[in-house]
């Protein structure tokens, strides 16, 4: 039961490194998807419900019971998650209902089986959002959200300037165009309309002025509208991008961390070899490096897991334990295929980079030379007690 349950995670979760049905399963998933948000169009147009009225609700009927089936097996499967966030059977599957994710999914069926007469077909577009995940954006997605948050001081502050900008504005044009025209600009309230459609450099027309002083201070106010829109779209590109590079350098920095020939290195250094590696991302079954290769990298598992081919008992690694360093220090092809037991993401190291960093740390070099001869010791014995098989069954 555990495995087939982590094969319909990776199916669900994981579907663009797991293969060829669970991907075409996944278009067709999003097509349904899609066809519920024109559907959702449709049903607001009175016309198009008196002809096919009958016909939408039996798809609108047939895509819930799709949908809840779908979320219901996401329940089931979510325990089966990498990184055992999800894990405690129960508490597990409470802290996923209260994903994001998950409570959106909720949002979009449970008025249909609750029999709500709200109308909130419209909830049906936040299923959208699993399509983002699939077409690989879902972190971008969450990094936004955090971008917004960290930025909130700045962007606060930028709206309270616009604002002020907006009401002094307003106010000045009042004062300017009041005696002029008493009906269009008859109040502050709407000279501030007149000021955001300026500010916006919308220009409904609707309220103008007509003076010459009122002229200028609307060119002022327009010119000036720009800037403020710059600006709070200026602090969330330059938060997203350090998002990004923070997100990165902070898993990549963890997982080096745990490895035990860095765990003793002050921070400095781990941050230099952290900015060395580079991410891979390997299906199950892909071969990551091949025996009698040239060494030319090696390889931290960030996530998932891999099969070393050492007879007679192949060798499984996990997270945060590495391979492939044996030949960078031997100078040597490789010694043993690796590839990944299932999807898996790594981290690689380039035999180059490896080197400049050992020649500065002889410390690191030494316990990483130590513990690559316990490797090849260990590995030796297994081949020698492997070749001693044959003999003692003989004898």
């Amino acid at each position: 039961m555990p495995s087939s349950r982590r094969t319909v995670y990776e199916a669900l979760e994981l579907v663009r490194h797991t293969g060829r049905w669970p991907i075409a399963f996944e278009f067709a998933w999003s097509g349904l998807i899609f066809a519920n948000l024109v559907a959702t169009v449709l049903e607001s147009m009175p016309a198009v419900v008196g002809a096919y009225g009958p016909a939408l609700a039996l798809f609108h009927a047939v895509s819930m019971v799709l949908f809840t089936v779908e979320l219901g097996v996401r329940f089931w499967v979510c325990t089966a998650d990498a990184t055992d966030r999800y894990v405690h059977p129960l508490w597990g599957r409470v802290r996923y209902f209260f994903s994001t994710l998950t409570l959106l999914d909720v949002i979009a069926v449970a008025p249909y089986w609750l029999g709500v007469t709200l109308d909130l077909r419209f909830a049906r577009t936040f299923r959208l959002l699993r399509m983002l995940y699939f077409f690989g954006y879902g972190d971008a997605t969450e990094s936004l959200a955090a971008v917004f948050y960290n930025e909130r001081k700045a962007l606060i502050g930028a709206l309270i300037t616009m604002m002020f900008a907006l009401f002094v504005t307003s106010s000045l044009m009042y004062l300017i165009e009041h005696p002029v025209q008493p009906e269009q600009f008859s109040s502050i309230l709407n000279a501030l309309w007149w000021g955001l459609a300026t500010f916006a450099t919308i220009g409904y027309g609707d309220i103008t002025p007509v003076t010459a002083a009122g002229r200028v201070l609307t060119g002022i106010a327009a010119v000036f509208g720009i800037a403020m829109f710059a600006l709070p779209a200026g602090i969330l590109a330059s938060g997203y991008a350090s998002e990004l590079k923070r997100r990165d350098f902070v898993i990549t920095w963890e997982l080096v961390a745990r490895v035990p020939v860095f765990a003793k290195l002050p921070a400095s250094k781990i941050a230099d070899i952290a900015g060395m590696l580079r991410v891979r991302q390997v299906r199950a079954g892909e071969v990551v490096v091949r025996k009698g290769d040239p060494a030319n990298s090696m390889y931290f598992i960030a996530e998932g897991e891999v099969l070393v081919d050492i007879k007679p008992h192949p060798i499984r690694l996990r997270n945060g334990e590495f391979f492939g360093e044996m030949g960078l220090l031997e100078r040597a092809p490789r010694s043993a295929t690796v590839s990944a037991a299932r999807t898996s993401r790594l981290l690689v190291l380039e035999a180059q980079d490896l080197a400049r960093f050992l020649d500065g740390n002889p410390i690191v070099r030494e316990t990483l030379t130590r513990a690559t001869a316990d490797r090849l010791l260990h590995q030796q014995e297994v081949e020698a007690m492997a070749a001693a098989e044959p003999e003692q069954r003989a004898s």
